[in-house]
């Protein structure tokens, strides 16, 4: 069994996202109040969407902190998973707020009335360049980190929304079309659903362990059995432990009887090789030679 890990240091990424957990809090104070006082419903749901923001954004902080954390002996992996459980908390709360808003929004379509624009006006301005630079500090962490993506995606939906209140507010404010708030708050609340699905379906696949979608597991099998002494690799599993981490767990048929030497030679290779050609950097075999059992590829375990 062989190990080789690759280690984030997450330091400057906690201070970004301790930097716009404040940013996010002040914008949701401001539009909650404002929203109340101009009887905006988009402003409010604005608002709610930048509460989830706060919320998502300090699950993501202490995930970051946790993954940090060093394995024991009641946690042999410690708390990278953290970060995926991050991402799908981050991602139900993104639907669950877009069906309230939907509901508002089609309420509100019965029961329309005057809004005070100038407030929608100014306290959108503000959403949109506290969340923008929000989005610029988080946009280099998100590549490459669940995690960190679902906190970008929160802020970056919360921008566009906001530039969609600020529409709202110029189109009230001058042509009195008090519908468009309620047109823009349903928009706002769809596109959640659209963006919080992929993440959801993302993060529900890595929580369950399923193998990852850009890798090929009869590929992988074909590429090992190729090696000399291999007769067929089996029971395999492969699957994504964090970001960074690609696991391969398998059984390994061996065609002669070789030494423990011989076997650490040819799973040195097989590491390499993974590692070369589909970025596995966790692998786990065991070695078997006429052992009476399946040979399927994938075996209910």
């Amino acid at each position: 069994m062989s190990h080789s890990h690759s280690h984030n240091h997450s330091d400057l990424k906690g201070k970004k996202l301790l930097i716009t957990i404040v940013l996010n809090i002040v914008i949701t104070v401001a539009q909650v109040i404002g929203g109340l006082v101009s009887g905006s419903l988009s402003l409010l749901s604005d608002a709610l969407h930048n509460f989830s923001d706060v919320i998502s954004l300090i699950v993501s902080y202490v995930a970051a902190k946790l993954s940090q954390q060093k394995a024991s002996i009641n946690r042999t992996f410690g708390y990278k998973r953290a970060e995926i459980l991050a991402a799908f908390i981050n991602a139900s709360t993104l639907v669950i707020i877009a069906i309230i808003l939907i509901k508002e929004a089609i309420e509100r379509f019965q029961n329309p009335y005057e809004i005070n624009s100038n407030l929608v006006i100014w306290l959108s301005l503000v959403a949109i360049i506290a969340n923008g630079l929000s989005v610029l500090l988080l946009r280099k962490e998100s590549s490459n980190n669940i995690n960190m993506r679902s906190a970008y995606l929160h802020l970056l939906t919360d921008m566009l929304a906001s530039v969609a209140v600020l529409i709202g507010g110029l189109l009230m404010k001058y042509y009195q079309l008090f519908w468009v708030d309620s047109l823009l708050t349903l928009l706002i609340a769809l596109y959640l659903i659209y963006v919080g699905y992929d993440l959801l379906k993302t993060s529900t696949k890595m929580l369950m362990l399923f193998t990852p979608e850009h890798i090929n597991i009869k590929e992988v099998v074909r590429t090992v059995n190729k090696l000399p002494k291999v007769n067929k690799l089996h029971h395999v599993h492969i699957w994504n432990l964090s970001d960074h981490e690609l696991h391969l767990e398998a059984h390994l048929d061996l065609k002669e009887d070789i030494s423990t030497t011989e076997f650490n030679e040819l799973l040195l290779q097989i590491e390499a090789l993974l590692h070369e050609e589909f970025d596995i950097n966790h692998v786990t075999i065991q070695p078997e030679y006429n052992k009476e059992d399946p040979k399927e590829v994938i075996v209910q375990d």
